[in-house]
């Protein structure tokens, strides 16, 4: 995600940090390259002008000049500076949903994920404890209508149409009523798109707000399509008011000009982003986490809770209970795994790692987990809790089983016995602390007791 930006970024800054002093000189080299960056990441000219302006204003003086750590000063600045920019005040950051019958037209031009969007935000909404029902009126594209039933079913969220009519306001009127008699409290209205806006798509758009009087109305746009992205939704904004965006793709976005504009140049706030393909990758936007990672200091905070939500706390303590034990296997080791890969991809968890967003040449092979689950899943369930009775007889079966060779098994068992023999270790060095009140064994060094 910005990886092109980031990485520009964090050498103007290793530059910056290497100086025991900064003159205004070099902080003025430093925010051309920071402008040339921002210009090359598409991000609008008059934001990156003004931008770079109330930043190295901020930058120049005296405090900063005569710090101790000016790079590190410069950096928090701008750290700082990008978080403003893409948030403003932060008060509409939330959507808009109260108690009772929530609306939410989900507008946007084709290809931009809005019915996927639509189907992310319902799962969304459903692990929150709402009950949101979605609603066709995308009645002009092919199969727009089956698309929303099947993510409907994926997500365990009805799903209104009506294939008999083109009467889009007649829809979602019904829609309402049959919501409100299933008890749902949410209503996701998902509507036609177009190549470019037209007056027919705003006329219909038009009339559907002023129908159902919706508390969000979201254009779903493409971060990759950076600028383009930006005067779609100042044209949407103009013709319908538009009060929040979803920013979809944004993991695919290497630049950031859509992000880093959107907010500047609108005034209206990226409220969500699609971060990946699977039904639960659409998150919250939070600015600050993304600047972290974009200069390379992570954001531990999101990857926690992603932890949180897909680690099962009995099987967590289990697991404790074994690690201490010694008595871990291979059973176990699947799970883990398995937790792993449902908090996203690999290269997503490291990008929230700090240091490890932008490591050139680190390869993240995705094929590796898939490789393993295989072999563990071609095992007996006994061979799974009791992983010394492969014999080579049964490794060869298991490598048949798996689409493997017996070397990737062997490297398997051998990668779990040695995580085994540090575990032991690591369980004889926590009992002799503890027989020792917590101190390092062989105590403390003569002159260096405590009185």
């Amino acid at each position: 995600m910005f990886d092109a930006l980031g990485e520009k970024l964090q050498k103007t800054f290793r530059n910056l940090r290497g100086r025991g002093k900064l003159s205004e000189s070099n902080i003025s080299q430093a925010m051309r390259e920071i402008r040339l960056a921002l210009l090359e990441a598409d991000v609008n000219f008059r934001v990156a002008r003004d931008f770079v302006a109330t930043t190295q204003a901020k930058c120049i003086g005296q405090e900063v000049l005569n710090s101790i750590t000016p790079g590190q000063q410069v950096v928090k600045i701008v750290h700082d500076e990008l978080i403003a920019l893409m948030s403003g005040e932060g008060k509409d950051q939330a959507l808009n949903l109260p108690g009772g019958m929530a609306t939410v037209l989900m507008v946007g031009l084709h290809g931009s994920g809005k019915t996927t969007t639509t189907g992310k935000l319902a799962k969304r909404l459903i692990a929150e404890g709402r009950k949101p029902m979605l609603v066709a009126c995308d009645v002009y594209r092919p199969a727009a209508i089956d698309q929303l039933e099947t993510l409907g079913q994926e997500v365990g969220a009805p799903v209104y149409s009506d294939r008999a009519t083109q009467d889009v306001v007649a829809i979602a009127a019904a829609a309402r009523k049959v919501a409100l008699q299933q008890e749902c409290n949410v209503l996701l209205v998902d509507t036609a798109g177009r190549l470019h806006i037209d007056d027919e798509l705003i006329d219909e758009l038009v009339r559907l707000r002023d129908k159902l009087k919706p508390h969000e109305i979201l254009l779903v746009a493409d971060a990759a399509t950076g600028q383009e992205a930006v005067s779609i939704a100042e044209r949407f904004d103009k013709a319908l008011g538009v009060t929040g965006v979803v920013l979809t793709r944004l993991d695919g976005d290497a630049r950031g000009g859509a992000a880093l504009s959107m907010r500047a140049v609108t005034g209206k706030p990226i409220k969500l982003v699609g971060v990946g393909e699977k039904l639960d990758a659409l998150d919250v936007f939070h600015p600050d986490r993304l600047v972290s990672r974009l200069l390379g200091m992570g954001d531990v905070v999101s990857l926690v809770e992603k932890a949180q939500a897909v680690v099962d706390e009995k099987q967590a303590m289990d697991l404790e209970q074994k690690l201490l034990t010694q008595q871990l296997d291979l059973e176990d080791f699947l799970n883990q795994l398995r937790q792993l890969r449902r908090m996203g991809s690999l290269e997503q968890i490291m990008g929230m790692l700090p240091g490890m967003g932008n490591v050139k040449g680190m390869a993240v092979d995705e094929s590796e987990l898939t490789r393993i689950e295989a072999i563990i899943l071609s095992m007996t369930p006994q061979e799974r809790k009791q992983p010394n009775i492969l014999n080579p007889s049964r490794r060869r079966r298991v490598a048949a089983g798996s689409g493997t060779n017996v070397v990737q098994v062997n490297q398997l068992i051998n990668r779990f016995n040695q995580m085994k023999k540090m575990m032991k270790k690591m369980g004889k060095l926590q009992k002799q602390m503890a027989r020792m009140g917590g101190r390092m064994p062989g105590g403390m060094p003569k002159g260096m007791r405590f009185r």
